[in-house]
């Protein structure tokens, strides 16, 4: 069968939850999700298309061959992927009406102002072109001006003398949220190449973000689905250096809603 994606079995991912009709895939960090520009054949995509391309190739690039979701190339983490075409419909529709809860785990410079919160920036493109930063990505801006609503959700889970570790849930999906939002309350996150003063920018050996847990509805069973990670190896002794705890991987809240962050 002739696949319109390059099938890689090089291209290594966990898969804590899959059955007939979705998967759960956890990303590692440095790794595309899918193919673009110096990036056609080492995909998340590609290694997805190794293992499940007959039912992704029958979704076709109308249902984006399956993602649902996307994460930055140097963010590691949960995405969830559509193998039915009737599954890809619901979970977009859930998508779109803020039914799927994305958390994430953050090493941020600082120290916040409040252990909690609700940041609303709304955040615009980068009015600089493609062809003005060749082998740059596309970037975001903080505007009040031009910017779409944005809104982040955020809660405090340790601090150390310089640095503090975050869970942030993005409400809304617009490019580098949660990296363009922690900035903006004076919160860059270690590692980030492109938002932050330059002091961050090599305070980590790769972006500190990590997809650590996904909730939504089964699109077809109707059940509960709740996967967490474990805090990402390679970014164990980030913590360590900055006296920092790592997060536990499972939370048992003293009531219904405790793990929750609400907006």
């Amino acid at each position: 069968m002739d696949y319109s994606v390059e099938p890689n079995d090089r291209v290594t991912f966990g898969l804590p939850f899959a059955d007939d009709h979705l998967l759960v895939v956890e990303k590692p960090a440095r790794v595309p999700t899918q193919p673009g520009k110096g990036h056609t054949h080492d995909t998340l995509l590609n290694g997805l298309f190794a293992r499940f391309g007959r039912q992704l190739q029958s979704l076709g690039a109308k249902r984006d061959f399956g993602l649902l979701h996307r994460l930055d190339k140097d963010t590691s983490g949960l995405l969830v992927v559509a193998l039915k075409p009737r599954a890809y419909d619901q979970l977009r529709d859930d998508f779109a009406n803020r039914r799927i809860r994305k958390y994430y785990w953050a090493v941020c410079d600082g120290q916040p102002k409040r252990p909690s919160g609700v940041i609303k920036v709304p955040i615009a493109d980068d009015p600089v072109s493609a062809e003005d930063r060749p082998g740059r990505p596309r970037l975001g801006r903080p505007s009040r001006v031009s910017g779409k609503p944005a809104v982040t959700a955020y809660r405090l889970l340790g601090q150390g003398e310089s640095a503090c570790l975050i869970e942030a849930r993005p409400v809304t999906g617009r490019l580098h949220q949660i990296r363009i939002h922690l900035d903006a309350i004076g919160l860059p996150i270690l590692g980030d190449q492109f938002y932050g003063p330059r002091r961050t920018k090599s305070a980590s050996h790769r972006l500190a973000l990590h997809a650590h847990r996904l909730s939504f509805t089964h699109p077809e069973t109707g059940e509960k689905i709740d996967i967490r990670t474990d805090w990402p190896g390679d970014l164990r002794r980030l913590l360590r250096d900055l006296g920092l705890t790592r997060p536990a991987r499972t939370f048992v809240p003293t009531s219904d809603r405790e793990d929750e962050i609400d907006v």
